[in-house]
């Protein structure tokens, strides 16, 4: 019993509790790989599907509806099962429901049932709401020094799969016809495996617990500077300014992202040039994410957050002015990709240390839940807002938003401790 319990002093050492966290980095960078692969190769057809079985192409948008929604109901159980069980568990069932979305989506082809698509979308939500809380695992164990730039490296892993995911298209069909597969769910065989190797990975490798050792260093004695680092005092104020942040960067993003194609195609722009417009703005949302996560780290989360909003200010001033021009255009969604990157990470970062250890994991999955929520309306607004007053003005209107994080920025600037 005694060596039993020295060994457990001994497994919280300093030295022991850093080499975790390279490990579980390490894991979940892996992970996101896998789980981009998988959501990227879902997404990249499931408008099709959705005008294919629905027969009406005014329908094709609910499939990432359903997905963004799915995100936003599965976000805070997956979180509140983290707070229980540990992170390991909590990401393997998020894929898991994702997983049975995706073998749903391929029954409702097969059968061409449009209701049962859009329930199979929505439980694919899942699988974003698990590679979300990835980047706040990845913050579990880490210091002050290192909280901004560990979490970017796991939202930088995302570009990987993200960028191959939507290419296995055309290998996926021709191994989705070779095995029988309904007409355009091939890729799906791509993301099965994605998924299937993702919760492996979560099973096999995601040890120890990042989130169980953090709460037992928070309890530790022998660990008091690293416990000091993990619980931090609760300033509800700051991370309610964390969740705004990150919420309002994501609206805009997705509001404008989301109009851009409909914009350009009417513009007289290529399918090829629109794809190429779409890809450069999504690397601009994670390839340079660790370099927002040491800017973080070294001049601080609310710089960081304000110069994200800087420049989604400057991208959206882009895109109105320039709307005329497709290279201006898609500058403005390479920029906005950029100052989404800034503010999530940044934010992320300070939401977690604003968060005391019994209510962190609760405000996560909330943020998670409201940026996809308002990520969703958002996009469902802004087609009404670009039939209304055009691809400019919808640029200029919601900078309003960015004004408002810019206003409000004195709220997130963290107590400092009084000395005893």
């Amino acid at each position: 019993m005694a060596d039993a319990a020295a060994s457990a002093h001994a497994s919280l050492a300093p030295a022991d509790i850093a080499r975790v966290q390279r490990r579980t980095v390490g894991v979940l960078s892996v992970a996101q790989v896998l789980g981009g692969i998988a959501f990227g190769a879902t997404l990249s057809l499931g408008a099709v599907l959705a005008a294919d079985i629905s027969g009406d192409e005014t329908f094709s948008g609910l499939a990432a509806a359903a997905v963004t929604f799915g995100t936003a109901l599965i976000a805070i159980p997956l979180a509140r099962l983290a707070r229980r069980r540990g992170r390991r568990l909590s990401l393997a069932t998020g894929m898991i429901i994702a997983l049975v979305g995706v073998t749903l989506v391929v029954v409702a082809a097969a059968i061409g049932s449009f209701p049962l698509l859009l329930l199979a979308f929505l439980l694919v939500g899942g699988g974003q709401a698990a590679n979300l809380q990835s980047r706040f695992a990845a913050s579990d164990l880490a210091t002050d020094a290192t909280r901004g730039r560990d979490l970017s490296i796991v939202v930088w892993a995302t570009t990987i799969g993200a960028v191959l995911g939507p290419n296995l298209t055309g290998p996926g069909e021709v191994i989705g016809t070779a095995i029988g597969m309904p007409p355009l769910t091939g890729p799906y065989v791509f993301t099965i495996v994605g998924q299937l190797l993702a919760i492996a990975l979560y099973f096999a490798a995601l040890r120890p617990d990042p989130l169980l050792l953090a709460q037992r260093v928070v309890d530790a004695a022998s660990t008091a500077l690293r416990a000091q680092q993990i619980a931090k005092p609760d300033q509800p104020r700051v991370a309610r300014y964390a969740i705004f942040a990150i919420a309002a960067a994501h609206g805009v993003m997705v509001a404008v992202m989301a109009m851009t194609p409909v914009h350009l195609l009417h513009h007289g722009a290529t399918l090829t040039i629109i794809g190429v417009t779409l890809s450069l703005h999504i690397a601009g949302m994670y390839a340079l994410s660790p370099v927002f996560g040491i800017l973080a780290d070294r001049l601080g989360r609310i710089p960081t957050i304000l110069l994200g909003q800087v420049i989604i200010a400057a991208a959206l001033v882009t895109a109105s002015f320039g709307q005329e021009s497709t290279p201006a255009v898609t500058i403005g969604l390479v920029m906005l990709g950029l100052g989404w990157s800034a503010t999530t990470v940044a934010g992320s970062a300070l939401l977690t240390e604003a968060s005391s250890e019994s209510v962190r994991t609760r405000r996560q999955g909330l943020s998670d839940f409201t940026m996809s929520i308002v990520a969703a309306t958002g996009a469902i607004l802004a087609g009404v807002i670009l039939g209304w007053i055009g691809y400019g003005g919808l640029a200029l209107l919601v900078s309003v938003a960015v004004v408002a994080v810019i206003a409000l920025a004195p709220l997130g600037r963290r107590a400092t401790p009084v000395p005893a």
